[in-house]
């Protein structure tokens, strides 16, 4: 093969390389391979999602993407900016679908993990009780985050069920006793005052008022 022709088949390659390149699916298709964080503009609001557009192509974000609630109506996202990642890509079918929410939701996680590492052990916190469980209640914090109050934390009498001593959505007050992988453990029974049992007095007679004879042993017997 000659030189030259070997040049043009390299530089029709490359060209195609670059046509491929330049093609928006596959370069939306390499946005979802390296999960890659794209801005962009709500532009429509459609029935169960939005509409927004990356490399000229329409994206469809479902309504369950786009935030980490429920969103009750899909209209207040209109002309919003946020920031998508693509999740689905089918050029024979032209759909090009985006999500919000892994995002949202790796940035909620990050948020916590600052929270929870400001934490230390021996805090009193107020909180409100979320959820009762048998083994124990879960209490949102005033900080935001949640935590444990076992059902051996919750008081210093013996408690059975902790639906026995609190309801949801009591307002408590709760020390921070352990903080271990993420998991917040709280206590109410040590805020509670240590009650001291009444200790008898009892009092020793001095050594010379104690009887060592066998007479002051029997001496008040009525043989």
């Amino acid at each position: 093969m000659s030189e030259e022709l070997l040049r043009e088949e390299t530089t029709m390659a490359d060209l195609e390389e670059h046509f491929d390149d330049a093609n928006p699916w596959n370069v939306v298709q390499s946005y979802m391979e390296n999960k890659t964080i794209l801005p962009v503009k709500v532009e429509g609001i459609v029935n169960g999602g939005a509409i927004a557009m990356v490399e000229g192509l329409r994206g469809f974000i479902p309504a369950s993407k786009l935030s980490l609630s429920y969103i009750e109506d899909l209209e207040t996202y209109l002309l919003k900016d946020i920031e998508v990642r693509v999740i689905d890509v089918d050029q024979a079918e032209n759909r090009l679908v985006l999500s919000a929410r892994e995002i949202l939701k790796e940035k909620e996680k990050k948020a916590m993990e600052e929270k929870i590492a400001g934490l230390k052990i021996g805090t009193v916190l107020s909180g409100k009780v979320e959820t009762l469980q048998n083994y124990g209640a879960f209490v949102k914090l005033e900080n935001g985050l949640s935590g444990l109050v076992h059902v051996s934390q919750i008081s210093q009498k013996r408690v059975k069920t902790p639906k026995d001593v609190l309801k949801e959505g009591e307002e408590v007050k709760v020390k921070i006793i352990g903080i271990k992988d993420g998991k917040i453990s709280l206590s109410m029974k040590a805020l509670e005052e240590t009650k001291e049992e009444p200790t008898e007095k009892v009092v020793i007679p001095k050594s010379e008022n104690i009887g060592t004879s066998l007479g002051d042993l029997f001496k008040n017997l009525n043989l």
